[in-house]
């Protein structure tokens, strides 16, 4: 029995095949265990990867970079419209979607996120499919612990038209703690351990409570202002310093330059990882001058020093709101592509003194190894029954709202369970309708007020009395454990009701 286990990051992906009994990474065709989640569009082919990002600098209005951060989302939602100031490529808003406008031949082509995210995932699947030497389509995709319904419907989506039969998407911190075999002895009692990831544009930091199979979910952070990129750019403003210092000209204002150089940076930075210092070499950078700077790995810790105290400071507030402390914790999981760099580590350990630091695996592979494990335990089952997740939602990942009007005709939110409610919740609200109306209407909603929330489901109590008084509708909201929710609603006077029940998406 063969299956693979896929992490699609927002700026990386990385495929995993499981057979044999046992979950290896495989190299894609550039030789690279890792592939960088681009895809660069041109007269007649698209070319994802490696090549794509080398080909930035000249071709970066048609190359489309972090498509996870607008799969599943509007055209309207904040991560869309910072992502459209962000990215070189046109993004433009087609029936309330974002498009990529493509203009290579004569006319532009206008491209779904979906379609982006098919091709990065389609070429995972060459990938594990070539190192098989068989058609295996059996998968599990990994997501964030904080992706919305939408997003994970898209991402199973995009996975589906690119030939995977999805058998589950599973969170990320479950498929790190999957990798190192955590929580698979059932013998091993109760255990807490702390998921440090930090990718390319965003960190997360979750802790686990581990019992026997289950893993509960007690806190979880994340935060998109930083990543791996904000380490690259803070070398590549230094080597833009360095060169204007040497040629006494200023390329931080041009765009392409400065391509060059976050090229240059980011190989430099990885060499760091393992070196003590590293070449930089950029050719052409200004006016037909080549460029070369050696970084030593103490500059490039000094230049980032706030960074490394950013990247940390949130693991603190974390655990107390978990109501743990760094003594608490049996085991630290390290993954994304920059935990591996060896100030991060060193700060971490500082932290947690006397607690294992598990990094044995490189940290942007260990997630796809752990949805391999994930996929290789599911694909032998004849019934795959969502309540045999491998992670317990056990605290609410998003805010829940509902949606009514007030008596001047205004919209307004109102939270019900906040994100990071324990599950299982149950919360009563009355909400009131004007007497005259026969029919009400109660809409539950999912995300930040302040961010354009995405609609879950809408509940209609209809055929009721116009009478003087005004309608006294009783909602009770309930989620469970694994994220499904719950709506009941009653009208007091006349005891007509309705449900609903929103499932979770798996």
């Amino acid at each position: 029995m063969a299956a693979i286990g896929v992490h699609f990051g927002y700026t990386c992906a990385c495929v995993a095949i499981f057979k044999d009994g046992r979950a290896d990474v495989v190299a894609n065709d550039a030789g690279d265990r890792v592939t960088p989640a681009v895809v660069a569009y041109r007269d007649t082919e698209q070319i994802v990867g490696i090549a794509a990002k080398q080909g930035r600098v000249r071709n970066a209005a048609n190359t489309v970079v972090k498509v996870k951060q607008v799969l599943g989302r509007s055209y309207d939602d904040p991560e869309t419209q910072n992502h459209r100031t962000e990215t070189k490529c046109q993004v433009v808003d087609k029936q309330q979607k974002p498009y990529y406008e493509i203009t290579v031949g004569e006319y532009p082509q206008y491209v779904s996120p979906e379609d982006v995210a098919k091709l990065i995932l389609h070429k995972m699947k060459e990938t594990a499919q070539s190192a098989l030497g068989s058609d295996v389509t059996d998968a599990v995709i990994t997501v964030p612990f904080e992706f919305a319904q939408a997003q994970k419907r898209a991402l199973r989506d995009a996975a589906e038209a690119a030939g995977f039969n999805v058998l589950r998407l599973i969170h990320e911190p479950a498929a790190a703690l999957l990798a190192y075999n955590i929580g698979q002895d059932s013998s091993s009692g109760k255990s807490h351990v702390l998921v440090y990831k930090l990718g390319g544009t965003s960190l997360s930091v979750t802790v686990l409570q581990v019992n026997g199979g289950i893993f509960r979910v007690l806190s979880t952070h994340t935060d998109h202002s930083i990543g791996g990129e904000s380490f690259t750019q803070a070398l590549a403003q230094h080597l833009a310093a360095e060169f204007k210092r040497t040629f006494k000209y200023d390329v931080s204002e041009n765009a392409r330059a400065m391509m060059k150089l976050m090229n240059g940076a980011d190989m430099a930075k990885h060499s760091l990882s393992s070196l003590g210092s590293a070449n930089c070499f950029v050719d052409s950078l200004h006016d037909g001058m080549d460029f070369e700077c050696n970084v030593s790995r103490a500059r490039f810790e000094l230049l980032c020093s706030s960074l490394f105290n950013k990247s940390i400071q949130p693991i603190r507030p974390l655990l107390e709101k978990a109501g743990l402390s760094t003594s608490s914790i049996n085991k630290v999981v390290l993954c994304g592509g920059s935990a591996r760099i060896p100030r991060l580590q060193q700060m971490i350990r500082e932290l947690f003194v006397d607690v294992e630091l598990l990094s044995s695996a490189p940290t942007d592979e260990v997630i796809a190894v752990g949805a391999a494990l994930q996929a290789g335990l599911l694909v032998g089952r004849e019934s795959l029954a969502p309540e045999e997740e491998s992670v317990t939602v056990d605290v609410s990942a998003i805010d829940l709202l509902v949606k009514e009007v007030d008596e001047s005709g205004a919209e307004m939110f109102t939270v019900l369970l906040p994100s990071g409610t324990p599950l299982p919740a149950r919360k009563h609200h009355t909400m009131t309708g004007a007497g005259k109306l026969s029919s009400v209407c109660l809409e539950i909603y999912q995300g930040c007020v302040m961010e354009h929330p995405e609609k879950l489901a809408k509940i209609i109590l209809r055929d009721l009395q116009p009478s003087e008084e005004n309608h006294n509708i009783d909602a009770v909201v309930t989620m469970k454990r694994d994220g499904s929710v719950h709506v009941s609603c009653v009208e007091q006077s006349t005891g007509r009701s309705e449900a609903i029940t929103i499932a979770a998406a798996s």
